[in-house]
């Protein structure tokens, strides 16, 4: 909750920012206005970490209305530290990779705007790809002993979607994009092992475990997966509604 009252708080600063220069100056001309912008997905460093997620972007102008935007880069899941089960604990995160991409096309309304792309609303389609590795070592607990175990999960998600955003130019520099509606259709596979001297009961715990891990620490799987047993084949996959919304900050030329 305290990421989500970060992003509330970065929301007001940017819109109040934006109320006390309104009346900044407007481009001459479209030919030379800058095109180009570079950003960073704050919103997701926010969410997952700036250690785990570091994703940059590319936003270039094809008219005054039109644009398109990639944009990429590494993606991981928050450290773990605490204790899931009565019989298993965290010991270590032995692999946490994984990377982000995604593209959409933009249309910059024309009858809304005061300016030209990429300055003002806009809407269009987007294409996003999540994938996450994680591998961790726990300790087993249990009346014969202790012992060191280990899981292997593997994510990926693909949603198509339409989004609604605003994109605001500051001092003709500085671009906070805001991706604020993104409804989509996604597609989600989530598989995970349990290895070492487990029997049968202790191994669909451990993967119970690693599920409740990924609902917790990714936003919105906890909907995704709520009628999904990862622990009955190790593979969950499924189609639902998928959504988008971000954070960009950037830099225009």
């Amino acid at each position: 909750m305290r990421n989500f009252r970060y992003l509330f708080i970065l929301l007001v600063a940017v819109f109040s920012i934006n109320a006390a220069y309104s009346q900044t100056i407007k481009d001459s001309t479209w030919k030379s206005a800058r095109k180009n912008i570079i950003r960073y997905n704050l919103s997701s460093a926010l969410l997952f970490g700036f250690d785990k997620s570091m994703i940059f972007g590319y936003e270039r102008v094809l008219s005054p209305r039109r644009s398109f935007s990639v944009n990429f880069g590494k993606a991981g899941l928050p450290k773990l530290i605490t204790i899931v089960t009565d019989s298993f604990s965290v010991n270590k995160d032995v692999k946490n990779t994984g990377f982000n991409f995604s593209v959409d096309y933009r249309f910059y309304l024309r009858d809304i705007n005061k300016y030209g792309a990429p300055r003002g609303i806009y809407i269009g389609p987007y294409y996003s790809f999540n994938k996450v590795n994680r591998t961790n070592d726990w300790n087993a607990n249990s009346s014969s002993g202790s012992r060191v175990v280990s899981t292997e999960a593997d994510m990926n998600i693909n949603v198509v979607g339409f989004e609604l955003g605003y994109q605001f130019i500051f001092w003709n520099r500085l671009a906070i994009d805001l991706v604020m509606i993104g409804p989509g259709l996604g597609w989600y596979k989530l598989e995970a092992t349990a290895k070492g001297n487990l029997n049968l009961g202790e191994r669909e715990q451990l993967l119970d475990a690693v599920q409740d891990i990924i609902q917790q620490k990714f936003p919105g799987m906890n909907y995704v997966l709520a009628d999904q047993k990862l622990s009955a084949t190790g593979t969950v996959k499924t189609t639902t509604i998928g959504y988008r919304y971000l954070i960009h900050v950037g830099f225009n030329f």
